[in-house]
């Protein structure tokens, strides 16, 4: 303790000096002690760094074989990004499938007509909806801009109330549902009806249907576009016709082999908001191939055919055999009832069409089966095809009706940003609906994510997520490298080691030169070093003739690069990556290289082979709790803790020695101060009697 000083003594006699002489005599133990408690300290410092990159490099290695190993990733890769992405889960198969995206799901977002920047919000209840979800307002009055803060303060993830400024001192209010999917539409209840009317954002739409069928609207159907099995094309069957097909008082009846279509017409085609309506029901009547078999019939010729050519139909004159009408020829092969289902068809402009499932439909009261066709799902819809091949059922139709979509609503947006609607993808040729962008049960375990309608059809690919793989194992490569650079230094004396490490910080390589060499003499952490380097080189053949049996197949080895000069880092037990050499490996042999990482030997459904299963074996003997190293750390918490006992032994025994010295110093000054003193007196005296002599 320096700059000792004894209360009320003076230096005279270098006091002072010599008591802080004899307590730094004194402090030669505690000063010991101290520099064995740093040293103590720098050592479990060096050992919980080792702890945590053996955990680090443990949970690296146990990523590479446990389920949830990057090699069973998988990848969707879409040529039409920007329309449709894919999402595939582990579980997914490797396949390529097309999808065309019909429109993407969208939410009801409507406009309001322009609006005076002072206008105000009469108080009410205001409710809106959203599908099954609903939001009310109770309002008190004032400013639109207020009125909106408290419609998004309540509203949640229901609807969304925004400003925006069309032109000076006039605004516009969009309202939209935070949701999407037609039955997320967008509905006003209580005060809100009437307001959105105010505002100019909805109007009431008739609900009153448009009939397209009619006795002046029956036409004959086209010439079918699309395959029949052979049993329908039979020699001598009569030919599909509308002659016999009738309406009375709006129900269209069609015998057996009678035949239709019902033009749309272009305000209706054009309106994504129409939606067709119809009821379709069949009987049992005689089968007309009954009473075919049993007459004469003349020759019977195929259809003429035609031509399409810009929209125009021109069929050819049907052909003439020149024999009597009456010929008594009879059919040889007699003819064979048809049953067939499939009835209704949607033809587009362009001649193609498609087939409507009628018995998917809804059944009414009656029995029969309601077909329902959204316009929207069917862009240039042309006409209603129905076409009776059977010939035994007579099919009866109600009158084919459009409606507004909106009408059930009571009213239709004014000016609609955009409109609630389903997202239609078409997959390999099916038209699927949903409510959402995202669907997830369409490709097993793939997840599509439609963004906008493709122009082209878009192909799918699910591939191996190579990328997500070779990251893993860079990751792993450089966790191994750290710790093996870690123990390098922490069992050598050689400064060489952490010039070599060209990417410390000058924290870092300060932080290990302190350590350098501090386990020179521990054994464990260089068998540790050696086993982690036998499990890194060593082959592991799971199947015969296998291409990948070790790392360095996979250009990953102590010196992966072979035109790069010798460097003594390589002796040390660093790996280096060849990435041409890993991306080839990763294009052609995934899963044998998940296999040297992780393999089940003996069938039992548990891996228990493979550098990484290895690995995290062995360092779990390391890290775990009562491991090497925790135990090697506890050991020196004991000696810590016993080192501080005896360190403030010592500061106890000292300041004890220096109050001691300090009373003894003090004393003895005091008594050689009286005798000075005494001393003095006497002289003075002897003086005094002198000089009177």
């Amino acid at each position: 303790m320096s700059g000792i000083s004894i209360p009320g003594v003076g230096d005279k006699y270098k006091t002072n000096e010599l008591v802080e002489a004899l307590i730094n005599q004194e402090k030669v133990p505690l000063e010991r002690e101290q520099k064995t408690l740093d040293g103590y300290k720098v050592q479990k410092d060096a050992l919980r760094s080792v702890n945590q990159n053996m955990s680090s490099l443990r949970e690296s290695a146990r990523n590479l074989y446990s389920f949830d190993n990057p090699f069973n990733n998988k990848m969707g890769i879409s040529s039409d990004e920007d329309a449709i992405s894919a999402d595939p889960g582990r579980n997914a198969s490797f396949e390529s499938f097309k999808i065309d995206v019909l429109q993407p799901a969208t939410t009801d977002r409507f406009l309001s007509k322009e609006i005076e920047t002072g206008f105000r919000v009469d108080a009410g209840k205001y409710i809106f909806k959203s599908g099954d979800k609903d939001v009310t307002v109770n309002w008190k009055g004032g400013t639109l801009k207020e009125f909106v803060t408290a419609v998004n303060k309540r509203s949640k993830d229901i609807v969304k109330a925004t400003l925006v400024g069309v032109s000076p001192g006039k605004q516009a209010l969009l309202l939209e549902s935070l949701k999407t999917g037609e039955e997320n539409r967008l509905v006003f209840e209580g005060d809100a009806l009437e307001f959105a009317k105010t505002i100019g954002m909805i109007q009431k739409v008739q609900s009153k249907g448009t009939p397209l069928s009619s006795s002046n609207a029956i036409k004959e159907a086209p010439v079918n576009t699309y395959s029949i099995s052979t049993s329908q094309e039979q020699v001598g069957m009569p030919s599909l016709s509308s002659k016999e097909v009738t309406v009375k008082d709006g129900v269209i009846t069609v015998p057996p082999r009678g035949s239709f279509s019902i033009d749309v017409p272009s305000n209706i085609a054009n309106d994504p908001n129409q939606r067709i309506v119809f009821s379709i029901d069949q009987a049992d009547v005689a089968d007309i191939t009954t009473a075919l078999n049993d007459v004469a019939q003349e020759p019977v010729l195929p259809g003429p055919g035609g031509i399409n050519f810009k929209g125009i139909r021109i069929d050819n004159i049907q052909s003439d055999t020149t024999l009597p009408k009456t010929a008594s020829n009879t059919l040889k092969t007699p003819l064979s009832p048809i049953s067939n289902d499939q009835v209704v068809s949607i033809r587009m402009q362009d001649g193609s069409e498609i087939p409507i499932d009628h018995q998917a439909g809804a059944t009414n009261e009656d029995g029969s089966k309601q077909v329902s066709i959204e316009v929207a799902d069917y862009p240039n819809i042309d006409s209603i095809v129905v076409r009776n091949r059977n010939t035994g059922k007579e099919l009866t139709l109600s009158t084919i009706e459009t409606f507004n979509k909106n009408a059930d609503l009571g009213f239709e947006p004014t000016n609609p940003a955009s409109v609630a609607q389903d997202a239609k993808i078409k997959y390999e040729g099916i038209t699927i609906t949903r409510p959402t962008n995202d669907i997830d049960d369409v490709v097993p375990d793939v997840t599509l994510h439609v963004k906008q309608k493709t122009d082209r059809t878009a192909t799918i690919d699910i591939k191996p997520d190579t990328e997500s793989a070779k990251e893993a194992l860079i990751t792993f490569v450089g966790t191994y490298n750290q710790l093996m650079a870690e123990i390098n230094v922490l069992t050598q004396a050689n400064e060489e080691i952490i010039s070599e490490l060209q990417y410390l910080s000058d924290e870092e390589s300060e932080q290990y030169k302190e350590w350098l060499g501090l386990f020179q003499s521990d054994f464990s952490l260089k068998n540790g070093k050696s086993t982690m380097q036998t499990i890194m080189s060593a082959p592991y053949v799971v199947e015969e003739n296998s291409e990948i049996s070790m790392l360095s197949h996979l250009g990953i080895s102590t010196s992966a690069d072979s035109f790069s000069s010798f460097s003594a880092s390589r002796l040390r037990g660093y790996l280096e990556i060849n990435e041409k050499e890993l991306d080839k490996a990763l294009e052609n042999n995934l899963l044998e290289i998940k296999n040297i990482f992780g393999y089940d030997t003996d069938g039992d459904m548990v891996i228990d082979s493979g550098i990484a299963y290895l690995l995290d074996t062995r360092l779990q003997s390391y890290v775990q709790s009562g491991g090497i190293i925790p135990t090697k750390i506890s050991g020196i918490d004991t000696r810590i803790a016993s080192s501080e006992t005896r360190i403030q032994k010592l500061e106890t025994q000292i300041e004890a020695k220096e109050q001691e010295l300090k009373q003894k110093y003090s004393q003895m000054e005091s008594t050689l101060n009286s005798l000075d003193s005494q001393s003095q007196s006497i002289n003075n005296t002897f003086n005094k009697s002198s000089g009177n002599n």
